[in-house]
C-alpha cells in the first residue's frame, strides 16, 4: 500500500517509495501549482493515465543528463549545420505539449498527458516556470520537448518528432543553452534507449537529490525565455 495524500499533506519521504514499480511513492492530492513546484523541488513528479488517481514518483537509480555530456552524433551533427531547421524557445507551449501528448509511445495505448496535465503545465508556464524548445521546418512545427525550470536545475517531461531529428535537434539547442546558463542537471526521469543514446545516465536517487537541492538553491529567475535564445548557427 501507498500513502493516499489529501489536501495539504506532505509528500512521505523518499525512502518510502516502492522497488515495484520502482519509485511509486504515494497517490492523491491535486496538479496546483504549488503542489507541482513542491514536488519537483522534492525529486518527485507525476505520472498517470486517464481514469487513474494521480500518482507520484520517485525512481531509484534516477535517469539525469548533465548539459556537457550531450551526445551528438555525425548524423545529428549533419542535421545541426544543415540549417534546414530554426529552433525556438517558448514560442508555442500549447502546441508541443498537445503534440507530446498525442504522440505515439511504443507499448502504450493512450497517453499520460491528459488534459489535466496540460493545463497543469500551461499554468506552470504562464508562471514562467514550464518552457517549451520547438523545432521548425518551413514554418510547420515539426518537432520539440517541454519541461520545467527551477533555480538551476531542468526536469524534461516529453517530447515529440514529426521529421527525422527534430527532436534530437530541440534536445540539442536545450543543452546548449542551458550549459551556456549556468544550469548543471537535466531529470529525465526514466531510462530508456533513447536517452542513454543522448547521454543520459542513471544515478542513485541520493545522488540526484543532493545535486538537485543544490542546484534548485541557486538564483533563477522565473520567466518566458526569449525566443531567438537558441537560434545561432551551429558549427
Amino acid at each position: 500500500m501507498i500513502p493516499w495524500l489529501e489536501g495539504h499533506e506532505p509528500f512521505p519521504p523518499l525512502e518510502m517509495a516502492l522497488l515495484e514499480p520502482n519509485g511509486l511513492l504515494c497517490a492523491g492530492a491535486d496538479l496546483s501549482a504549488q503542489r507541482l513546484l513542491d514536488a519537483y523541488q522534492r525529486g518527485v513528479f507525476p505520472w498517470y493515465s486517464s481514469g487513474e488517481p494521480i500518482l507520484w514518483w520517485s525512481p531509484d537509480p534516477r535517469m539525469v543528463l548533465f548539459p556537457g555530456d550531450f551526445r551528438i552524433s555525425r548524423s545529428l551533427r549533419r542535421s545541426l549545420r544543415s540549417g534546414r531547421f530554426t529552433v525556438k524557445l517558448d514560442s508555442a507551449f500549447p502546441a508541443v505539449i498537445r503534440a507530446c501528448a498525442e504522440a505515439p509511445r511504443a507499448g502504450q495505448d493512450g497517453t499520460w498527458i491528459t488534459r489535466e496535465m496540460q493545463r497543469a503545465y500551461w499554468r506552470l508556464f504562464q508562471l514562467g516556470f514550464a518552457h517549451s524548445v520547438e523545432t521548425w521546418l518551413d514554418g510547420e512545427l515539426v518537432g520539440g520537448l517541454y519541461g520545467l525550470a527551477i533555480g538551476r536545475m531542468f526536469y524534461g517531461e516529453s517530447m515529440f518528432t514529426r521529421v527525422s531529428d527534430a527532436s534530437k535537434v530541440a534536445a540539442a539547442h536545450l543543452a546548449r543553452f542551458l550549459e551556456e546558463e549556468g544550469f548543471g542537471m537535466i531529470d529525465c526521469q526514466m531510462n530508456t534507449p533513447h536517452l542513454a543514446s543522448l547521454g543520459a545516465r542513471e544515478i542513485s536517487r541520493a545522488a540526484f537529490i543532493a545535486r538537485l537541492h543544490a542546484l534548485v538553491a541557486q538564483a533563477w529567475q522565473p520567466g518566458r525565455w526569449p525566443a531567438d535564445a537558441a537560434s545561432q548557427a551551429w558549427t
